[in-house]
This record gives structure tokens, C-alpha cells and sequence, in this order.
């Protein structure tokens, strides 16, 4: 049973960083992508970064964090972390972890990041 697991939010002033992580269990296939998706009040769910978990995988970042946010991943124990630095106050949202696999879609729980002084 595949099971995705997030954690590491929190409230934090603008300017300040925060380190989501995203524990997956339960895929057996070798190759795959995880996804960090957020959902920020009164909006639709936005993607934000993506990352292969094999070992020639290059991230990918939504334009509204690049520079700022950074996804990377540790294969020996299967989790992938979100960086967030610089937080401002748009960063304001439920961030999920998501990884597609052929015969379904899989989501976190989802982790609350709230940026305010």
C-alpha cells in the first residue's frame, strides 16, 4: 500500500525558511516522480516542484519559487524535502506530496506552512 507522508510545517515570519518532508512507502517500481503541490486559501491546487527519484533525476520549480524553495530526496531512506527560504506571506497554503504512478494517483495528508509576523 503505497503511503505518502508529509511533515515539517509550521508557522514562520516573511523572510524565514521551513523544511517539509515527504516519507514514501509502499512503490515497489524503481523509477518514479514525487511532486510537492500547495493549496493556498480560496485557490485551485498549484504544482511547485518535481523531482526523479532516480539518480539522473533534475528538479523542476513552479516559477513563483524557483530560486527560493529547493526539493531534493534521499533514496536510502526514501524521502524527499522541500526547502523553503525567504517565505513570504503567498507562500501561505497546505502543501501535499504526490507521486503518479501508472494505475493511480497518490496525495499526502497535506502539511499546513502559514507565513505571518
Amino acid at each position: 500500500q503505497v503511503q505518502l507522508v508529509e511533515s515539517g510545517g509550521g508557522l514562520v515570519q516573511p523572510g524565514g525558511s521551513l523544511r517539509l518532508s515527504c516519507a514514501v512507502s509502499g512503490i515497489t517500481v524503481r523509477r518514479f516522480n514525487v511532486n510537492w503541490y500547495r493549496r493556498r486559501p480560496g485557490k485551485e491546487r498549484e504544482w511547485v516542484a518535481n523531482i526523479d527519484m532516480t539518480n539522473d533525476g533534475s528538479p523542476d520549480y513552479s516559477e513563483s519559487v524557483k530560486g527560493r524553495f529547493t526539493i531534493s530526496r534521499d533514496n536510502n531512506k526514501k524521502t524527499v524535502y522541500l526547502q523553503m527560504n525567504n517565505l513570504k506571506s503567498e507562500d501561505t497554503a497546505v502543501y501535499y506530496c504526490h507521486v503518479p504512478l501508472w494505475n493511480a494517483l497518490y496525495w499526502g495528508q497535506g502539511t499546513q506552512v502559514t507565513v505571518s509576523s
